[in-house]
């Protein structure tokens, strides 16, 4: 199984349940670990022939500073959805993460996987 990784992708965007988040736009990051098999790509040098991990970020950006959630559980569902139906990815792993959310820690996050994962 082949992997296109997008790293520390952060986006800006108001989400937290408390009334102060609700007024302000907060740091979310992302990784993420996506199923793809890259071995045709390799052979033409066609961006054609891969996951295009530019439009999955730009897709991703577009869609999380629109948004509103009240938890990155549910902000991390939908981009994980985004991604299996938009680009046709069979199994990722997104890790969402919200820095500085707990007073004396660097990050909270949580870890999803969707998907079958191939072998």
């Amino acid at each position: 199984m082949d992997l296109v990784l997008i790293e520390g992708l952060e986006v800006r965007t108001v989400i937290g349940i408390y009334d102060w988040e609700r007024e302000i736009r907060q740091t979310v990051r992302l990784d993420l670990e996506m199923a793809w098999d890259i071995s045709k790509a390799g052979k033409t040098d066609n961006i054609e022939d891969t996951l295009d991990y530019k439009s999955v970020s730009k897709r991703l950006i577009d869609f999380v500073e629109a948004s509103e959630f009240g938890l990155i559980e549910s902000l991390a569902e939908h981009c994980a959805q985004i991604i299996r139906d938009e680009f046709s990815v069979p199994w990722l792993r997104l890790k969402m993460s919200k820095p500085g959310a707990v007073r004396g820690s660097e990050n909270v996050a949580v870890l999803i996987e969707r998907g079958s994962k191939p072998t």
